[in-house]
């Protein structure tokens, strides 16, 4: 038996948890920008790749949107069915592996936030098969949209993430701690500690990649899309007029084909 990777073991039992972390407060927001970027155009199906508790498909369904939620964990996905049996809502919430989707032109934007399985993945390769993946989705003509956020490369360059993580974290949420930023691979490598649903207290040794604009610009290039923008990512609040500094600690990606 293969041994799980770190983020297969976090979201283990994570459900409930995971709701409460601090990161997943902006979704009202975010989902306001989202219906501002697809022309308020009810008539979209749209994929929620990397969808965690179906927080923006729950949201974006109950503003009138088709939304598809796909997640690699059964934990989160359940937490997500259970949010929406509760909210009267029929939504199509899939286990899949987003490396390996069973989509082929059959959408007409895709969504995939707060690290929704990229740059999560072992191999830039592996990071790479899910962008593939994603655009392998989309419908074949103009005018698809491909929104996500990732981590942004330039800012572990002028800070610290291990003083970034601790100042943005609350009180039962999880901790990183013993970061360390390898400038070959641009990856972090951290310890993060958390208790899940069941009051277990678990530590696990992860490792994310962290992009910068000119390498999604070029991945996303050579995958067909026209127009990329890249901006800085504000938690609940995206904005076309936050122009990526430094300080961002995650980036959003607009990509149109």
């Amino acid at each position: 038996m293969t041994q799980k990777q770190w983020y297969e073991s976090l979201f283990e039992n994570y459900g409930e948890k995971y709701d409460s972390e601090i990161y997943t407060k902006g979704t009202i927001g975010e989902c306001d920008f989202l219906e501002q970027e697809l022309g308020f155009n009810k008539s979209l199906k749209i994929l929620d790749v990397g969808c965690g508790t179906g927080r923006h498909t729950i949201e974006l369904t109950k503003r009138g949107y088709s939304v598809t939620g796909i997640d690699l964990s059964a934990s989160q996905l359940k937490r997500a069915k259970d949010k929406a049996k509760s909210e009267n809502l029929v939504i199509d919430f899939q286990q899949q592996d987003a490396r390996n989707l069973t989509f082929n032109n059959e959408f007409d934007a895709a969504i995939m936030l707060c690290e929704g399985g990229f740059s999560l993945m072992e191999t830039d390769e592996m990071n790479f098969e899910i962008l593939k993946n994603v655009t392998r989705s989309l419908k074949a003509h103009t005018h698809t949209k491909f929104i996500f956020t990732t981590l942004n490369g330039l800012f572990p360059l002028y800070h610290s993430v291990e003083q970034f993580c601790a100042s943005a974290t609350g009180s039962g949420n999880s901790i990183c701690r013993s970061n360390s930023f390898d400038l070959m691979t641009f990856r972090d490598y951290n310890i993060t500690e958390f208790e899940d649903d069941l009051g277990n207290k678990k530590s696990l040794a992860c490792n994310e990649r962290f992009y910068v604009p000119s390498e999604i610009t070029w991945l996303l290039k050579s995958l067909g899309y026209s127009r990329i923008d890249i901006y800085g990512a504000k938690l609940g609040a995206f904005s076309r007029n936050d122009k990526l500094t430094t300080e961002d600690f995650e980036m959003l990606v607009i990509a149109e084909k």
